[in-house]
């Protein structure tokens, strides 16, 4: 009778890292079979993230490459800072972080906390970006090597492993916290809002940067890299620089601040990652069932869709409205497109900031037609590009839709209107917003013109990528969660979309750089009867080739197990 209650106890006792490297491995290998044009994808996106890791080992070597090691420091701790602080929010805002091994199909096994966590940890380090990070960091041994020897370099060495460990521990603490607060109903919508305003403020903060250098003395800046060494933003990324200057006792306490860090790190990922499995987060206490006026049926429109008629297409918008409100995933790009919607043409706009010793920042306005317009061009196909793999948010569920038969045209056209209901108002606040900013409210009608007919050139180019290059996503809540590969295709066809988006809408920018004050008043009809068009006939073309490929649409979308 003791068999088996201790057997599994003794089973999950032999589980170690390693099984959880090798089960992501096979599992990656069985992502790819089969999918010839996904692996070209990652392919080319290893060879892409292979080469800027090399430029970034020699930039980061330079200083000991040239012999000057004056500002060695310096560059240790901003590069290691942007890049702590590109783990943590960069995938909130754009990629994800890779799901292979879904931490919610563990839940019934008999593993302690501690061998999941260290498991999921370890196979979280199999991956490109990981790869790239250890190589491009690496060239901070080389410039500690030269000043300092085999000591400095040792250390360095041991500072790079540790920080590209609390690169990996950070991002998916962070994104694991995220989707849980996401998933309570209470704290949801704030925490997303200012979630996504602090990672949209990682840019301004960049550009602010490198504004204040242009016009201030480096050795300035000398004061500043030293208190972000002492941080874990820069901790483990100069504690080989300081052994080469003669820091030695420093090397030690840097690397167990880091330490430190990456154990409270784990500790907080475990907290979140065992509420995400059982579904700790609740939505509060119920409320009260709403009576039910005008019928059941209506009830299922919300109200952003209360207009439509009670028809098949009616029915597909109320239901995309819907999903696009409550799922964590799709409202997680809503705040992205809002955030990122705002800033970028601000900050374009203005032309940066200068520096004053006096006066300290202050923005710079030179803004004008054509550039009005290349940003709003931006913020047009950068909310468009959402839908690149509009079906993978549906994953398995898109089979009924393949059973009932809905006609290729009709979907496309049902979703493009229910993601409009959201983006619409917002294409419409940043164009007044915009305007009122930079002093120029004559120009709201060309903006909102030139974002229209961008978003819809946006949507005609994203229907056809979204059905020829459809991906599945984990079935998980964490709603920033990627498929291993998955990265890397949606960069790839994120960078695909955007390009031709920006061809399409580039007739818009030609016309504001040619026809002058006529623009102001051609603008906003022109405009909307171009991105109103272009979306319509993308939809129509797009739907018969829909028509065609539903049974491998719902294939590729639908998460291999």
């Amino acid at each position: 009778m003791a068999v088996p209650v201790t057997a599994p106890a003794k089973q999950a006792r032999q589980v170690s890292a390693r099984h959880f490297v090798r089960l992501k491995l096979r599992v990656m290998a069985n992502n790819f079979r089969g999918q010839g044009w996904r692996v070209a994808l990652f392919l080319v996106g290893s060879l892409i993230g292979l080469w800027f890791a090399v430029g970034a080992f020699f930039g980061l070597a330079a200083p000991g490459l040239v012999g000057d090691d004056k500002y060695a420091l310096m560059i240790a701790a901003f590069a290691g800072g942007l890049t702590v602080l590109g783990w943590l929010l960069l995938p909130l805002v754009f990629f994800g972080v890779d799901e292979t091994l879904d931490p919610a199909r563990f839940a019934l096994l008999p593993l302690s906390r501690r061998t999941l966590v260290t498991g999921l940890f370890a196979a979280a380090l199999v991956s490109v970006p990981a790869i790239a990070v250890l190589l491009a960091l690496s060239g901070l041994v080389v410039t500690a090597a030269v000043f300092g020897g085999w000591s400095a370099a040792l250390v360095s060495a041991v500072g790079v492993v540790c920080g590209l460990l609390l690169c990996v521990a950070g991002a998916r603490a962070v994104t694991s916290a995220f989707a849980s607060m996401l998933r309570s109903r209470r704290v949801r919508d704030l925490a997303a809002v200012l979630l996504a305003v602090v990672a949209a403020l990682l840019g301004p903060l960049q550009i602010a940067g490198l504004a204040a250098i242009q016009d201030t003395n480096w050795d300035r800046l000398s004061g500043l890299a030293t208190v972000i060494g002492w941080t874990p933003l820069g901790a483990p990324w100069t504690a080989g620089i300081d052994v080469a200057q003669g820091r030695a006792w420093a090397a030690p306490v840097k690397l167990l601040i880091t330490v430190a860090t990456i154990v409270a790190l784990l500790a907080w990922w475990s907290r979140s990652l065992e509420s995400a499995m059982v579904g700790a987060a609740t939505a509060g206490p119920a409320r009260a069932r709403p009576r039910l006026t005008g019928g059941v049926v209506a009830q299922l429109f919300p109200r952003a869709a209360g207009w439509l008629r009670r028809d098949r297409f009616g029915a597909l918008v109320a239901r995309e409205a819907r999903y696009w409100w409550r799922d964590a995933r799709r409202r997680a790009n809503l705040i992205t497109i809002a955030v990122v919607g705002l800033f970028v043409p601000v900050m374009v706009n203005f032309g940066g900031f200068t520096f004053d010793s006096e006066q300290g920042f202050s923005a710079a306005g030179n803004s004008s037609p054509v550039l009005v317009s290349l940003s709003m061009l931006f913020v047009g196909l950068l909310a468009a590009v959402t839908l690149a793999n509009q079906f993978g948010f549906d994953g398995s569920a898109y089979a009924a839709n393949v059973v009932a038969g809905v006609p290729g045209r009709l979907e496309l056209r049902a979703r493009i209107t229910a993601f409009s209901l959201y983006v619409l108002p917002m294409l419409a606040v940043v164009a007044v917003v915009i305007a009122i900013v930079i002093g120029e409210p004559t120009w709201i009608g060309f903006m909102a013109g030139a974002l229209v007919a961008t978003y819809g050139a946006g949507l005609a180019v994203n229907s056809f990528v979204s059905v020829l290059g459809a991906y599945s996503l984990p079935e998980t809540s964490n709603p920033f969660a990627m498929n291993s590969g998955a990265g890397v295709v949606k960069g790839m066809l994120t960078l695909l979309a955007m390009v031709a988006t920006g061809a399409l809408a580039a007739p818009m920018v030609l016309a504001a750089a040619l026809l002058g004050d006529a623009w102001l008043w051609l603008g906003l009809p022109l405009g909307v009867a171009y991105g109103v068009g272009a979306a319509l006939l993308g939809a129509y073309l797009a739907g018969d080739v829909l028509d065609r490929r539903q049974p491998e649409l719902l294939a590729l979308v639908t998460p291999r197990r």
